[in-house]
């Protein structure tokens, strides 16, 4: 696709604002068409899908934050002139296509396509079939963006295939696909990366731990696994373990402290052998479940022996997105903060804030936990790669 100026880009944006805005009310309806069809007892699956006049607002917002950052697009990263002569100019350049494969959310048909169109990437949009009334309809929103500003509606498309279509999409894709982003879980990563024939960039996936260290502030720690866990359990950046150092000072009164709180807010409590026997709760069975992603109002409680402990067990169950340590010793913080492979590592603060609004990178495409090409949240700086500008005259190489 040809490289696009920024004002034409800026101005299906704004388009695309006003278009929003006047059409809200029919957004929302059709989103209560997917909702009424939805038959699955997934809450967090659930809880993704709705759209009320709010979300409308964050997706007005969304648009808004990229069209006021400025364009990422054939930016010069290094510029020099080597002793011969040649001149080697090395910029920012659009991947081309990307397919983003998504379940639920309806937001993400906006969020998504704002990111790869203003980083001048096209970009196929498959979304759930939960949520085919709305993305539909934010489809036609974006084509009639792009026909007011004279630009060919295959900038954005929405992908109207099943599961075996899709399959055969990514085995046999019918035209040059060079990244593919599953925002999901467990099963749809693995769906993609068994059938895909490109780049594929996990993103979604939580699983995501905290370690209370023996010098821990227990009220800071009980105010952060409340808010980690609770605020939003649909949220890949919501907490599942608990790791806690059994020589935190007065450990079983504050083990026994935190499972009253989580009761009555209603979380269902696992815990590990140890705990077990200071607390009357659920004991895994299955260290399978170390694994998994709760998606849920439920956690996991276990006592760990010290922070090398913590650090091993993370790196070794965690999904590589969020990890955070509760301590008042810096030196302990630092350590775990450096050794622990995550995306996005924490001192004293919630898994929560693992979000390109929150982190100050504004909408994104989706949290990545590859390291390759980025990891974190995806925003627009991240949409583009580079490419290699050689200027010579005549030069060959002789050696």
């Amino acid at each position: 696709m040809k490289l696009l100026e920024k004002e034409i880009k800026n101005n299906v944006l704004d388009s695309m604002i006003t278009i929003i805005e006047a059409k809200r009310e029919q957004i929302i309806e059709e989103n209560k068409k997917d909702l009424e069809a939805f038959n699955n007892n997934d809450q967090a699956l659930y809880d993704r899908l709705v759209v009320d006049s709010t979300k409308v607002d964050g997706m007005i917002k969304a648009i808004k934050e990229v069209r006021d950052q400025d364009d990422p697009v054939n930016n010069t990263i290094s510029n020099i002139t080597l002793d011969s002569g040649l001149k080697i100019k090395n910029k920012t350049a659009p991947f081309g296509t990307i397919l983003i494969i998504y379940e639920s959310r309806p937001d993400v048909t906006i969020e998504a396509a704002v990111l790869a169109f203003k980083a001048n990437n096209k970009i196929l949009l498959k979304g759930g079939k939960e949520a085919i009334h709305s993305n539909k309809f934010l489809e036609k929103c974006w084509h009639q963006a792009l026909k007011e500003n004279n630009l060919s509606k295959d900038w954005i498309k929405l992908l109207h295939l099943n599961r075996t279509e899709t399959q055969e999409y990514l085995k046999n894709p019918p035209e040059k696909i060079d990244l593919i982003v599953p925002r999901g879980g467990e099963r749809l990563i693995r769906f993609v990366k068994e059938h895909a024939t490109c780049a594929v960039l996990v993103s979604g996936r939580g699983n995501n731990f905290l370690y209370v260290d023996k010098n821990a502030d227990w009220l800071k720690a009980v105010k952060v696994i409340i808010n980690a866990k609770t605020d939003k359990i649909s949220g890949c950046n919501a907490l599942d373990k608990v790791l806690i150092d059994k020589n935190i000072p007065d450990y079983q009164k504050k083990v026994n402290e935190l499972e009253t709180m989580l009761n009555k807010l209603g979380v269902d409590i696992l815990v590990d052998k140890k705990v077990s026997e200071i607390l009357d709760e659920t004991e895994i069975e299955n260290r399978d479940i170390w694994y998994e992603e709760f998606l849920a109002m439920k956690i996991l409680l276990a006592e760990v022996d010290n922070e090398d402990t913590a650090i091993n067990m993370i790196n070794t169950y965690s999904g590589g997105h969020s990890s955070s340590i509760i301590t008042e010793d810096e030196s302990t913080a630092k350590k775990f903060m450096q050794q622990v492979d995550s995306a996005a590592v924490y001192h004293n603060a919630s898994t929560r804030f693992t979000d390109g609004g929150q982190m100050g990178v504004g909408a994104e495409l989706a949290i990545s936990t590859d390291k390759l090409h980025h990891r974190g949240p995806l925003g627009l700086k991240q949409l583009v790669t580079n490419k290699y500008y050689v200027f010579g005259d005549g030069h060959v190489r002789t050696n």
